[in-house]
C-alpha cells in the first residue's frame, strides 16, 4: 500500500537510460538502469543510430521494476530528461522511425550547405556544426530515403518519451534551443533558420515550458506500471539545465555539470553571444533566464572508459584511494577534451611518460592524468566564459556523477582559485532537478537543500608547473599527425 507521494523520473544519457523514483524533496528513492544501445550506420563515416521501440521497452521494464520494488510510493507525477542534441523522428500516426544520438555526426559531409554561419549563431547561439539536430535531419534526407519520405514530426528524446506517455507532441525550449531551428532570444521557432536547413516548420511540435503539465498518464501504462491513474505527464527538459536546476543557483552563478560532456554554464538573464563565437547560449527550464556556456566535451565519459580498463570491478573508494597513493608526475595526459579559445577539436590523444617505464607508473597514474586533463580543459573553458561575460561570486557550483572524484574537484578548485559548493544528491543532479520541476509544476513548496559541501582552493606552485606541462603536451598531440602515431 502506497505511503508517500513521489514522482518518476525517466533520465535518457548518452550512456544509459535510468528510471528514477524521489521523494518529493528531491530525494532519490530508488534509480535503476540499463546501457543505451547504439548502432553503428555505415552509410556515414561517423553515425550512431538508436531504436526508439528498443529503447522504450527497456523504459517500461526499468520503471516496472522500479514500481514493484517500492509498492509504497504514490507516484502522481512522471517526467523526462535527456541528452540534448538527440532526436526521435516520427510518422504521421505517431510511430518512431529512428532515434539520432548526441554524438551521432551523420550530417558532417553537409555542414559548408551554410553559406551565412555568423547569422545562423547570431539566432541559435552557437556555431553551427553537425552535433545539432538540423544537420542529422539533413544527414537522413541525404542517405535515408526510406525514413526521410515518412517522416513528419521531429522531438527530443524527452519530449518524445512524455509524448510516448500522455499521447501530447510539444517541443521543450532548452532542448529547441540545441536545434538550430530555434529562435533562442526570441524563444520560438524561426522560419528564417528552417529555410536555411530547408525543414519544414510544420515537422516541429508547439513549444512548451518545463513545468508545463501534459495531462495525465495514458490509461495503458498506469495500468501497466500500476501508478496512480491520476498521475500526470510534466515536461521536463535538457539533462544539463535539469542538472544546473539542482543545485539551485542564482542569476550570475556559475554551475559545472560533470556527466559524459562538462559543461560550463553561467545563468544569465539577458541573451548574450561571444564577439568569436566561443560559447553557446541556451534558454534556461525557467521563463526568463538563458545559460551561457562553455563545453569541456567529452570527459566524464572518458573517465568512465578509462575506469572500465583500469578498475572493472573496483568502486571509486578504491580509485580514490589509491590516487591518493599515487606519485604526482608520472604521467600527462590529453585525451579529446575541448577547449572554447580551440576552433578545431583535438582528434589524437594519449598519455605522456618517460621511458624507460618507471616502477612508480601504476594504474593510478594514468586515471590521475586523465582528471588532471579533465580539470585543466575546465580551467580553460572557466577563463574563457568569465571573459565573455564575467563572474563576481567566489564560489561556483559543481554537480553529477563526474564529481564522485574528490580529487577532482580539488584539482580544478585548485586552477580557478575558487570555492566549490556541491550539495547532497549531486551525483543523480538530473533526476533531482526533475523532481523540482514536478514540485513547482504541481504547486508544492520547494525545499531547500541546506547541507552543501565546500571544497577550499590550495593552490600550489608544482600545479601550476604541471598545468603549464599539460598545455605543451595538448600544443604537441595538436601538431602531430594521425599518420604519423599510427
Amino acid at each position: 500500500m502506497a505511503t508517500q507521494e513521489g514522482y518518476m523520473v525517466i533520465d535518457i544519457g548518452t550512456g544509459n537510460v535510468r528510471v528514477a523514483l524521489t521523494s518529493q524533496a528531491g530525494t532519490v528513492l530508488y534509480l535503476g538502469r540499463d546501457n543505451l544501445r547504439y548502432v553503428n550506420d555505415d552509410r556515414y563515416p561517423d553515425a550512431l543510430y538508436f531504436d526508439p521501440n528498443e529503447l522504450w521497452q527497456q523504459i517500461m521494464v526499468l520503471a516496472a521494476d522500479a514500481m514493484n520494488r517500492h509498492p509504497e510510493v504514490n507516484i502522481i507525477a512522471i517526467t523526462a530528461s535527456s541528452q540534448r542534441e538527440g532526436i526521435v523522428l516520427l510518422d504521421r500516426e505517431g510511430n518512431a522511425l529512428i532515434g539520432l544520438s548526441n554524438h551521432d555526426h551523420r550530417g558532417r559531409e553537409w555542414e559548408d550547405l551554410v553559406e551565412d554561419k555568423n547569422l545562423v549563431y547570431s539566432l541559435t547561439g552557437r556555431y553551427p556544426t553537425s552535433l545539432f539536430s538540423a544537420f542529422k535531419v539533413i544527414g537522413i534526407k541525404k542517405r535515408r530515403p526510406e525514413i526521410y519520405t515518412r517522416f513528419n514530426l521531429m522531438l527530443s528524446i524527452s519530449d518524445w518519451a512524455q509524448f510516448q506517455l500522455s499521447g501530447i507532441a510539444v517541443y521543450e525550449h532548452s532542448q529547441a534551443s540545441e536545434t538550430l531551428l530555434y529562435d533562442v532570444a526570441n524563444k520560438r521557432w524561426s522560419e528564417q533558420l528552417c529555410s536555411i536547413f530547408d525543414i519544414d516548420e510544420a515537422a516541429l511540435p508547439p513549444l512548451a515550458l518545463s513545468g508545463t503539465i501534459l495531462g495525465k498518464v495514458l490509461p495503458n501504462y498506469a495500468e501497466q506500471l500500476n501508478i496512480n491513474p491520476k498521475a500526470v505527464v510534466i515536461v521536463g527538459g535538457a539533462d544539463t539545465q535539469l542538472a544546473i536546476k539542482s543545485t539551485q543557483p542564482a542569476v550570475d552563478d556559475i554551475v559545472i555539470v560533470s556527466g559524459t560532456t562538462t559543461p560550463i554554464a553561467k545563468i544569465v538573464g539577458n541573451y548574450i553571444t561571444d564577439e568569436q563565437q566561443r560559447t553557446w547560449t541556451n534558454r534556461h527550464i525557467d521563463r526568463d533566464h538563458f545559460i551561457l556556456e562553455a563545453n569541456a566535451g567529452v570527459t566524464g565519459l572518458n573517465y568512465q572508459r578509462l575506469k572500465e580498463i583500469f578498475y572493472p570491478n573496483e568502486s571509486y573508494d578504491v580509485i580514490e584511494k589509491e590516487l591518493a597513493e599515487s606519485s604526482k608526475s608520472t604521467c600527462v595526459a590529453s585525451l579529446g577534451s575541448l577547449v572554447a579559445e580551440e576552433k578545431s577539436p583535438l582528434i589524437k590523444g594519449g598519455f605522456i611518460f618517460s621511458t624507460p617505464v618507471s616502477h612508480e607508473l601504476t594504474r593510478a597514474s594514468f586515471v590521475r592524468a586523465t582528471l588532471w586533463d579533465i580539470a585543466c580543459s575546465i580551467r580553460e573553458n572557466f577563463q574563457t566564459l568569465c571573459a565573455v561575460s564575467g563572474h563576481t561570486p567566489e564560489f561556483v557550483w559543481a554537480c553529477g556523477g563526474g564529481f564522485q572524484s574528490s580529487m577532482l574537484l580539488q584539482f580544478i578548485a585548485n586552477l580557478i582559485d575558487k570555492r566549490i559548493l556541491i550539495r547532497d544528491g549531486f551525483e543523480q543532479a538530473s533526476v533531482v532537478g526533475g523532481a523540482l520541476v514536478c514540485n513547482e509544476a504541481l504547486g508544492v513548496p520547494m525545499i531547500q537543500q541546506n547541507h552543501i559541501n565546500e571544497i577550499i582552493p590550495r593552490p600550489k606552485g608544482s600545479e601550476l608547473i604541471m598545468y603549464d606541462k599539460w598545455k605543451r603536451v595538448r600544443a604537441d598531440f595538436r601538431q602531430t599527425t594521425l599518420e604519423e602515431v599510427l
